[in-house]
């Protein structure tokens, strides 16, 4: 499969080193800012253009990795193309690219991606396309360079892509919280580092809510009023520990309760 990526951000430069390693024919990166084209197209060994009327036509699939808002602008300024164009987003439609071209659909990473990590990571992928060819053509390609691919229409992705964000973007932000209050307070938040390793690699022996642990599944009301009485210098801290402590509580009681 020959491709052209149209972007030069995080999920372009990931996506584009992955496909490279994996031995995809990418034919050129076009992007709107010209220094970050020529810096990704450096970087992938390909020629690199802020011109959307040099684009190379002779790609089997286009790859529009840009921001959601940006999908059907970035579309309407591309000529008309036969091959395959999918943009990579998980709450938007592929139906966004329905009014520009005859074959269309999504490539969706469903990963948290950094163009200045070093190492890339597991990228499972969701894919979906407006025809069964379309969707078998992309489940096909992206199985060339990712682990994991599965089809998913927009309802599928748009709720796959809420989980993702409450277990990356919320935990992450936590741990931003997190992080503040131990510097703060003068704790050393790497000492939290093997407990935040033990928790994730935990996840998948058993369901998450049998592997809950803390004052609030055990009910100990005292420990937590301690907990909030600390937390009264840090307000949004404390008001997430209250509400994530009472959210704990409630959904343990729900599921002890016997079946009527």
């Amino acid at each position: 499969m020959k491709v052209v990526i149209v972007g030069s951000g995080n999920v372009a430069t990931v996506l584009g080193k992955k496909m490279k390693e994996s031995g995809v024919d990418i034919l050129q990166v076009i992007s709107q800012t010209y220094t970050k084209a020529l810096e990704l197209g450096t970087a992938l060994n390909v020629p690199a253009t802020d011109n959307y009327g040099e684009l190379n036509t002779g790609a089997d699939i286009y790859l529009l990795a840009v921001t959601d808002n940006s999908i059907a602008t970035v579309a309407a300024q591309l000529p008309e193309l036969h091959s395959i164009v999918v943009h990579t987003a998980g709450s938007v439609s592929k139906d966004v690219l329905q009014g520009s071209f005859g074959q269309y659909g999504v490539i969706y990473p469903l990963q948290t991606l950094n163009r200045q990590i070093s190492t890339i990571p597991e990228v499972p992928v969701m894919v979906d396309g407006n025809t069964e060819v379309v969707k078998e053509t992309l489940k096909k390609f992206a199985k060339t360079w990712a682990e994991q691919v599965v089809v998913a229409n927009d309802q599928q992705r748009l709720t796959t892509h809420v989980a993702a964000v409450i277990v990356n973007n919320f935990t992450n932000h936590l741990m931003a919280l997190t992080e503040d209050f131990c510097m703060n307070e003068g704790i050393d938040f790497s000492l939290l580092f093997p407990l935040i390793n033990q928790t994730v690699n935990s996840l998948g022996t058993m369901p998450a809510a049998r592997l809950q642990t803390g004052p609030a599944e055990r009910g100990d009301i005292s420990i937590i009023d301690k907990h909030l009485q600390l937390l009264n210098r840090y307000p949004a801290l404390r008001n997430l520990y209250l509400k994530l402590s009472e959210s704990i509580i409630i959904h343990k009681r729900k599921n002890s309760m016997p079946d009527i």
